[in-house]
């Protein structure tokens, strides 16, 4: 009997971005019952998925540390897609959306992201090896755009409540994107070999378990990828009041909806920083971490900022005192755990508690 060959268009990769735009065809501008509901939820968990992988195709063949960019980048547009058109529907009620949205980004990347890959990377690997210079300067970055964009609108005192004026709005987008500008060039040229994973061999400077894919293979995922975002940012604007009225009907606070919309644009970082991590690929988890929680302050903040000539809603980004504790927390174990460039189980068990806490206090502050 001859075996037959699967096409590569039968692909579960390929089926589920187009299924994921008819899905959103299907829904668009449609009210809703609880079956297509379900259907737009497991449309877009297989929308992201099928995002990670061609983002990982992309990543493979463009190399470290620049694929850990794609990812970065491509999770950011999904966050401020959803970020606008939340505001925009919903009005001044949202006006805490965008700082809710980002504050809980950084704080899942920072403890969720990172803690679960020096988790998995150490319970496989005994310790895990990353580089303190490059993972340093990523945490370096990420506190100052967090505390320019987050804790200073709280402290500012020309604008009454935790709000900047139009200046001081401007200001900060702009800084936001030289230190986005700054920390891409030097993860990728003058310093790139500060973001390239090490093992117990030493640098790694390729992937040494897949050649890298045809020119003919990565266009193809780039376009998927494209359409991956498109159905990803549509399924999640249809799944959107879904979400609000489940956060309402669970009695969780209005910025809750900020965490799970966090929560969603980070599952490709998460999955790919798993699989790194399970690679003794600890840096490039780090990279995506960070990275990720960079590019989500350092390009949605400027793009709201933008946004906000063309929104009627106030934007209120000043942290509360809660979080602003759980903040400093954050930064201050982050050093303690990257200045060594080794972990254990240990810093990533105190940073799965760390995330553990701001999602307990999001629901009961």
């Amino acid at each position: 009997m001859v075996a037959i060959a699967r096409s590569p268009l039968l692909s579960w990769t390929v089926l589920t971005p187009l299924a994921g735009v008819a899905v959103l065809a299907l829904t668009w501008h449609r009210d809703i019952g609880p079956v297509l509901i379900a259907l737009v939820a497991v449309a877009l968990a297989g929308t992201v998925l099928a995002a990670v992988h061609h983002a990982e195709v992309v990543a493979l063949r463009v190399g470290e540390p620049f694929g850990s960019l794609v990812l970065a980048v491509a999770v950011t547009v999904i966050e401020v897609a959803l970020i606008v058109t939340v505001m925009v529907s919903a009005g001044p009620a949202e006006s805490t959306l965008a700082r809710d949205t980002v504050f809980a980004a950084v704080m899942i990347s920072m403890n969720g992201i990172v803690g679960i890959s020096l988790f998995v990377g150490a319970v496989r690997y005994g310790v895990t090896l990353f580089n303190p210079e490059g993972s340093g300067a990523a945490l370096a970055t990420l506190t100052t755009l967090a505390t320019l964009s987050l804790v200073l609108p709280t402290f500012t005192t020309t604008q009454p409540g935790p709000r900047f004026t139009p200046a001081q709005l401007t200001f900060a987008a702009l800084a936001s994107l030289v230190l986005y500008g700054m920390f891409v060039l030097t993860q990728t040229k003058r310093h790139r070999d500060f973001f390239l994973p090490i093992t117990q061999d030493g640098v790694v400077e390729a992937e040494e378990h897949a050649a890298p894919p045809s020119n003919r293979a990565t266009f193809a995922s780039l376009g998927l990828l494209l359409v991956a975002l498109f159905a990803v940012v549509g399924l999640a604007k249809v799944e959107s009041p879904a979400i609000e009225s489940g956060v309402r009907a669970a009695g969780f606070p209005p910025s809750f909806v900020g965490v799970v919309i966090a929560l969603l644009v980070l599952l490709p970082e998460t999955v790919a920083a798993i699989r790194a991590a399970m690679r003794e690929r600890i840096q490039t988890s780090l990279n995506l971490g960070y990275g990720s929680a960079i590019a989500s302050i350092g390009l949605t903040i400027p793009t709201i900022a933008l946004a906000t000539i063309w929104l009627d809603s106030p934007l209120v980004l000043g942290l509360g005192s809660l979080q602003m504790v759980l903040f400093a927390l954050t930064v201050v174990v982050s050093v303690l755990t990257v200045v060594p460039g080794r972990a254990t189980r240990l810093q990533g068990g105190v940073h799965l508690i760390l995330l553990a806490a701001f999602l307990f206090l999001a629901i009961n502050p």
